[in-house]
């Protein structure tokens, strides 16, 4: 017996590490339109809590349960060849009190399913946003906000679990009375049978025996219903997630860095995020030629930044078509093209990892190459600070770079994107945290003369912008000026405007 419970306790958490990770996996794989509508705590929740329900809520007791009916159905046939009235009598009273009681506390298993499903995201999500804004929780001194809504969601969820084990351990205190009461009355009846107690004693001794192995059977399989019910919802959520589909890209070989030759074109462009949403992009055009130094300007929600998430691939145009290299942009081509690219954002995420895992982001570590990840650290003007400390690129920057400043974080991430060497960079105000000396130096060595890599940049800076090519003014998800710097301020009144506005001291 002790080998069946190790085999079987291996395989549900051989099977519970499966599913989570294929939940994690299929998770990871969805286009950028489905994580941006995501809150990270659902996610979180689904994958590490949810799935579990799966093998806890159905795996498990339905092992429990197969192998306690197989045990039931041989002591029934045992008694049926003793007695077969009275057997099918102690079997449908077993039976059937258990079916009775099932069916009278399934709505409240349901609600406490649902309970549960709900209050673990809430749990998570009052985690996360009070660890995850810490800072200035300490300064408004707001613990006592969060702690509430800990507490308002942990509480249901302990006494959800607490009412499920209370269902399923109270039945078998009633069905003991039921049981002995049942074996009084067997007695009754073969003792009305005419050959009294003492000759029809071998025969109740055995019912009786088998009655002491029919209830705890049964018990195991209403624990097994009940641990069902008690996570109905839990393991909804959970095949939701796992039913998520996966790209077509998937399985196939990792395609090689799409080469660029001639250029992007984005031809009669149109998107919103949601089917009746507004327009954010409305009819853009652009062309950004191999080598070229594009700047995008507007005001906050003109556009800036999906204009980029398009060209990026990750999401996708809902008219019009977007052309590399005279070719349309589509799912075959797609990750090719996304290799050829490196992209700074206006908050980067660090990992709590070394500087040099950080700037070789997503790379096995046996598979880093230390000289590039230095030179890529000197163009983007972070290697004096690095090999100034004692670990030097070993230097831990913690959880979401805490230990660094800004500006340090931001110059991380433009030697990632430089470590990637791709030939299409794309910054998203990738240099708003860095003074401006240090700036103009970072921006002069992603703009070497050769011309080898395609730029992009959203900035508000004239100074970043000055050794663009051409200067792109958004509004309104349309193109209204472009030019150079010095084209747009003398005939575009709202350039101006943007460049004042820019800089005027914070």
């Amino acid at each position: 017996r002790l080998a069946v419970v190790w085999s079987t306790t291996r395989l549900n958490m051989a099977i519970g590490a499966d599913l989570a990770a294929d939940a994690y996996e299929r998770t990871l794989y969805q286009p950028y339109s489905v994580h941006v509508r995501r809150n990270t705590s659902v996610v979180t929740s689904g994958v590490v809590q949810k799935v579990e329900a799966i093998v806890e809520g159905f795996i498990a007791p339905v092992q429990i349960a197969v192998g306690s009916l197989i045990t039931i159905v041989s002591v029934t046939v045992a008694l049926l060849l003793i007695d077969p009235l009275i057997a099918m009598i102690a079997v449908s009273g077993f039976g059937g009190g258990y079916a009775v009681i099932t069916r009278a506390f399934r709505g409240r298993l349901k609600r406490n399913s649902q309970q549960i499903a709900q209050e673990q995201t809430r749990v998570l999500k009052a985690i996360q946003e009070g660890i995850g804004g810490i800072r200035d929780v300490l300064i408004d001194g707001t613990q006592t906000l969060f702690l509430d809504q800990f507490r308002s969601s942990d509480r249901p969820i302990r006494r959800a679990f607490g009412s499920n084990h209370v269902i399923a351990l109270a039945p078998r205190i009633v069905m003991e009375g039921v049981a002995m009461l049942l074996i009084s009355s067997l007695a009754i009846v073969i003792h009305n049978r005419g050959n009294g107690i003492a000759g029809e004693l071998p025969t109740l001794g055995a019912l009786a025996l088998g009655g002491q192995r029919l209830l705890p059977l049964y018990q195991q399989c209403y624990n097994a219903a009940t641990a069902a019910l008690g996570r109905r919802a839990s393991l909804v959520n959970a095949m939701e997630i796992l039913s998520q589909p996966l790209p077509p890209s998937y399985g196939l070989p990792i395609p090689r860095p799409l080469e660029l030759e001639t250029g992007v074109e984005c031809k009669n462009i149109r998107f919103r995020y949601t089917e009746h949403g507004p327009w954010v992009i409305d009819g853009l055009n652009l062309t950004i030629a191999k080598g070229a130094r594009v700047g995008l300007v507007g005001t906050t929600g003109s556009g800036k930044s999906t204009v980029l998430d398009l060209l990026m691939g990750l999401l996708e145009p809902n008219s019009g078509e977007i052309l590399i290299d005279s070719n349309r942009l589509e799912a075959n081509s797609l990750r090719a093209w996304q290799r050829s690219i490196a992209h700074v954002p206006q908050h980067v995420f660090l990992a709590d990892a070394s500087v040099t895992e950080n700037i070789a982001f997503g790379t096995p570590a046996e598979d880093i190459r230390m000289d590039n990840v230095r030179e890529a650290a000197h163009r983007a003007k972070i290697a004096e600070f690095i090999e100034g400390k004692p670990a030097g690129y070993a230097t831990l920057v913690g959880e979401r770079g805490v230990q660094l400043s800004g500006g340090q974080r931001q110059r991380i991430g433009i030697a990632r994107a430089l470590y990637k060497q791709a030939s299409v960079l794309i910054l998203d105000e990738a240099t708003n945290a860095l003074d401006s000396q240090t700036e103009q130096s970072v921006i002069r060595s992603l703009m070497p003369p050769s011309r080898e890599t395609t730029v992009v940049i959203v900035a508000h800076r004239l100074t970043t912008l000055k050794d663009c090519d051409i200067i792109i003014e958004i509004a309104d998800g349309r193109i209204i000026h472009q030019g150079t710097v010095d084209s747009l301020m003398s005939t575009s009144a709202s350039f101006r405007k943007l460049a004042r506005a820019a800089e005027q001291p914070a």
